[in-house]
């Protein structure tokens, strides 16, 4: 198998060569064997390491790629496959939460009254009020605002709440979604996500990004399945090759 160098690491992929060093440092690269002058000897395996946790990273990130890489390298496979079975598993339920946004969405913009078209200066409505619209209780409102579902105003004089146009859309998306099971910790990401989006146009947007964002992530994935499954043929062929003196 013939030898390369750490520089030779680093140029197929443009980062430095203290970078690779950090990656082996880390349990990101197998062990480098070294020169009687201390110099690092990197193999194919190494290059295919490298390959499949960059990839790795792309597609689950940093910390969920290193985990993976240093459960290979303690020949713990199946903690590793347990880490991708979990970012798989979260994907899913990213495409899911989407198409429930999505739903929400054109449930509210299909009827004349929705709230994410009403301007900010409308009247604003009091807990009771968007208690009553939801048919929900005043206390689940309050359970949400803990959650940092709904963030409302306070009146400065009585310090009641005042729920807004875009409070009552945050609501109304909630509300839909609670409905379909979500837990308030994931609704509350969801909500905060398309609050700093604005009005319905830059929502739709936002949602578009979302999806492209998820598209790309399971290509990623895809393409660090193909890199690690290359980097474990060649580990576990390292492994059995007779070692030499």
């Amino acid at each position: 198998m013939r030898t390369l160098r750490p520089a030779d690491l680093a140029r197929e992929h443009g980062i430095s060569t203290q970078a690779v060093r950090n990656y082996e440092r880390d349990g990101c690269l197998p062990p480098a064997e070294r020169t009687h002058s201390g110099y690092r000897v990197y193999t194919e395996v190494h290059a295919a390491a490298l390959r499949a946790y960059l990839a790795l990273v792309s597609a689950y990130g940093h910390a969920a790629g290193g985990q993976i890489m240093n459960a290979l390298h303690d020949d713990a496979l199946d903690y590793a496959l347990l880490i991708i079975d979990r970012g798989h598993g979260q994907l899913l339920r990213d495409r899911e939460t989407l198409d429930a946004v999505r739903k929400a969405v054109d449930h509210l913009t299909a009827e004349p009254d929705a709230a994410p078209d009403q301007p900010e200066t409308a009247v604003p409505l009091n807990i009771g009020e968007l208690a009553h619209r939801l048919r929900v209780t005043p206390a689940t409102l309050r359970n949400w605002e803990d959650a940092g579902v709904l963030v409302p105003a306070r009146d400065p004089a009585t310090g009641y709440r005042r729920y807004r146009a875009s409070d009552i859309r945050d609501a109304e998306l909630a509300h839909l979604l609670r409905r379909g099971g979500y837990p308030l910790g994931h609704i509350s990401t969801v909500v905060q996500q398309i609050r700093t989006a604005g009005g319905t146009e830059a929502l739709s947007r936002a949602l578009a990004d979302w999806q492209r964002k998820l598209t790309a992530q399971g290509r990623a994935m895809l393409d660090a399945a193909t890199h690690l499954s290359r980097y474990l043929g060649l580990l576990d062929e390292s492994r059995s090759a007779p070692t030499t003196s």
